[in-house]
C-alpha cells in the first residue's frame, strides 16, 4: 500500500513554540538596547551628529577659497567677534581676494580687493543689502532699501530729486542753527571739563551729527527733546547692528534693546510725517528733506485727479516724476534709512575730522584762510552752495579723511541665487558677501603712501582720478543717494568750526589705534578743549 502523505504545508519543524523562542530571544535584544540607553547617550549622539553636520556644511561651503580649516561648532568666531579688532580685519583683507567665517548659521564671505568689491556692488542679480540678520527687524522687511526691481525704483525716483543742488541749499540754515548751538555747548563742556586731559568728544559729536541730520531730515517737526532722545538712543541701534550678534531678538539683550530704540524713532518720524503733510498741504515752504518729499507727492496727485477729472493741462505742468503717495509709516521707513546711513558715517568723519586737524595744525590754518577768504573776511557769513562748493582745499580734506579713515569699511549683502564670483568658486545662495571698502582705499597703486593723511593728493596729485577705488558711498544701483549731501555737510562744519573756534587734542597712547562699532572711532573718544577764537 502506498506510503501515506502529509497533507499539512506546514514543516513538521515549524511549531509554535520554536517561533516563541525567537521572539523571545528578538525581544531580550531590542529590551536590553533600550535598556542600556540613556537619555543623555542619545543627546550626545545627536549633539555629535549636528556637530559633524555643520562642520561639513562649513568646508563645502568654503571650498577652494581662505577660512579656517575647521569651525568651532555652531557658533563660530562669535566670542572673539563681540570685540572686533582693526588688526584682525586687516589681517582677513590681506589673506586673500576671497575668505570666509561661519557664525551661528550663516556662512559668510569677505571680497576684500577693490575688483571683487565692485562686482558684488554692481551684481543687483545676484545680491543685495542685507546689513545684519536683524536689520531686517529693525528697519522693517518693508523698508525701501531691502525692495528690488519696480518697488525699489518707485522710491529711488522719489528720492533722488532730494539731493540736487536747488533742494541741497534750502536745507543749509537749518544744518548751520544746529552747528552754532553745538558750537556754543563745546565751548561751554571744555570751559567745565578737565583743561590738562581734555574732555571726550565721541559721543557729542554722534549727539552733534543726530541733531543735523534730523534738522536736514524732518526739520523743526521734531522737538528738540524727541531729537535728543533720538540721539541717544540711536546708540542701542548701533550696537543691535553689529555684523556680529544674535540672530534672534531675546529680551534684554543688545538686539532686544535696539527694536525697543527702532520702534520709538519710526513713531517719531511718523508723527513728523503726518505734520508735514498738513503744513505742506497748507502751503509752506519747503524748509527740509520730508518737506520736499510730501510735496512732490501732492503735486502727483493734484495732477493726477486733474487728469481723471478730465481737466486740461499744460504738458509742462506734469511733475517730474510722478509719484505716488506714500503712507505717514512708508516715509518714516525712509527717513529712518537715512538717519541709518548718516548717523555712524558722519559721527566718525566728524570725530577723526576734528582730531586729524588738532593734530596737523598747519592744515587746519589753510582751511581757516581758506574759509575766511571766501567770506571776504567776514566769519559770519552765513552757508550757501556757492560758497561750500568753492572751497577746494576745505573739500580735499574732507575727502582725505573719508580715505584715510572711511567710516564704512566693508558693506554686507545676502546672496538671493549661487553667485559665480570667480571662474573657480561660487557663494552659496543664503550667504552673507561683504564687499570691503578698506582696502581699495589704502592700495598704493592708487593712492601713494596711503598710510599718511595727504590732502595735497586731490589737488596736485591723481587722487580724483583713481574713481574704481572711491568706495566711500559705495558703486552700482544701491550707492549713496546723499554722498554730496555728506560732503557739503561736514565742509561747512570743519570750515565754520575753524573760524569760531580753537581745538586742542590731549592725545594718549590709544589716539591713532582704531575702535570698530558698526564704524570706527579713536580708541580714546577724541579728547579735546576747545576755546573760543577772537
Amino acid at each position: 500500500m502506498a506510503a501515506m502523505v502529509n497533507g499539512s504545508f506546514a514543516s513538521p519543524a515549524a511549531n509554535a513554540d520554536y517561533a516563541t523562542a525567537i521572539s523571545a530571544a528578538d525581544e531580550g535584544l531590542l529590551s536590553r538596547i533600550y535598556n542600556g540607553t540613556s537619555g543623555l547617550s542619545v543627546a550626545a549622539t545627536m549633539l555629535l551628529i549636528l556637530v559633524a553636520y555643520d562642520q561639513f556644511k562649513y568646508i563645502w561651503n568654503k571650498g577652494s577659497i581662505v577660512g579656517p580649516a575647521w569651525k568651532m561648532p555652531f557658533i563660530g568666531p562669535f566670542l572673539s567677534s563681540m570685540n572686533p579688532k582693526m588688526d584682525e580685519y586687516k589681517a582677513k583683507w590681506a589673506s586673500g581676494e576671497l575668505s570666509c567665517v561661519s557664525v551661528f548659521h550663516k556662512f559668510v564671505v569677505i571680497a576684500s580687493s577693490r575688483d571683487m568689491a565692485r562686482k558684488v556692488f554692481n551684481s543687483p542679480m545676484y545680491v543685495k543689502p542685507c546689513v545684519v540678520d536683524v536689520a531686517i527687524k529693525l528697519l522693517r522687511p518693508t523698508n525701501w532699501v531691502f525692495l528690488d526691481g519696480k518697488a525699489h525704483s518707485d522710491y529711488r525716483k522719489g528720492l533722488n530729486g532730494l539731493f540736487t543742488r536747488q533742494a541741497l541749499e534750502t536745507y543749509l540754515p537749518g544744518q548751520e542753527e544746529v552747528y552754532d548751538t553745538y558750537f556754543a555747548k563745546f565751548l561751554e563742556i571744555s570751559k567745565q571739563g578737565n583743561k590738562e586731559k581734555g574732555v571726550p568728544f565721541m559721543m557729542m559729536f554722534r549727539e552733534l551729527m543726530c541733531a543735523v541730520s534730523c534738522r536736514t531730515f524732518v526739520g523743526h517737526y521734531m522737538p528738540d527733546a524727541a531729537m535728543k532722545k533720538v540721539a541717544n538712543d540711536y546708540w542701542m541701534i548701533t550696537a543691535a547692528l553689529e555684523l556680529v550678534n544674535f540672530p534672534i531678538i531675546i529680551p534684554y539683550t543688545r538686539t532686544w534693546y535696539g527694536k525697543k530704540a527702532a520702534d520709538m524713532v519710526l513713531n517719531e518720524f511718523s508723527k513728523c510725517a503726518a505734520k508735514s503733510k498738513a503744513r505742506m498741504a497748507a502751503g509752506g515752504s519747503v524748509t527740509c528733506i520730508m518737506d520736499a518729499w510730501v510735496k512732490s507727492m501732492q503735486d502727483s496727485e493734484k495732477y493726477k485727479q486733474k487728469i481723471a477729472k478730465g481737466i486740461s493741462v499744460d504738458p509742462s505742468e506734469k511733475p517730474s516724476p510722478l509719484l505716488r503717495e506714500f503712507s505717514d509709516y512708508e516715509i518714516s521707513q525712509t527717513i529712518f534709512t537715512f538717519l541709518f546711513a548718516s548717523q555712524d558715517a558722519t559721527s566718525s568723519a566728524c570725530t577723526w575730522l576734528f582730531q586729524l586737524m588738532a593734530d596737523r595744525p598747519e592744515i587746519l590754518d589753510r582751511v581757516r584762510a581758506e574759509n575766511l577768504a571766501m567770506r571776504d573776511g567776514d566769519k559770519n557769513v552765513r552757508f550757501s552752495m556757492d560758497l561750500l562748493e568753492n572751497l577746494p582745499y576745505t573739500r580735499a580734506v574732507i575727502k582725505e579723511t573719508l580715505r584715510y579713515r572711511p567710516p564704512v569699511i566693508f558693506v554686507p549683502y545676502v546672496v538671493k541665487k549661487p553667485f559665480p564670483v570667480s571662474d573657480s568658486y561660487t557663494v552659496p545662495k543664503g550667504s552673507m558677501l561683504i564687499p570691503s571698502c578698506w582696502p581699495a582705499l589704502h592700495d598704493p597703486e592708487a593712492y601713494p603712501k596711503p598710510d599718511s593723511f595727504d590732502p595735497d593728493r586731490w589737488i596736485s596729485g591723481d587722487a580724483e582720478s583713481q574713481t574704481k577705488n572711491w568706495l566711500v558711498f559705495g558703486t552700482g544701483p544701491h550707492y549713496c543717494l546723499g554722498q554730496t549731501y555728506a560732503q557739503l555737510n561736514l565742509i561747512g562744519m570743519i570750515g565754520k568750526a575753524s573760524l569760531m573756534m580753537d581745538w586742542q587734542h590731549k592725545a594718549t597712547v590709544q589716539s591713532e589705534d582704531i575702535e570698530v562699532f558698526a564704524t570706527i572711532f579713536p580708541q580714546d573718544h577724541c579728547p579735546l578743549v576747545f576755546t573760543e577764537r577772537a
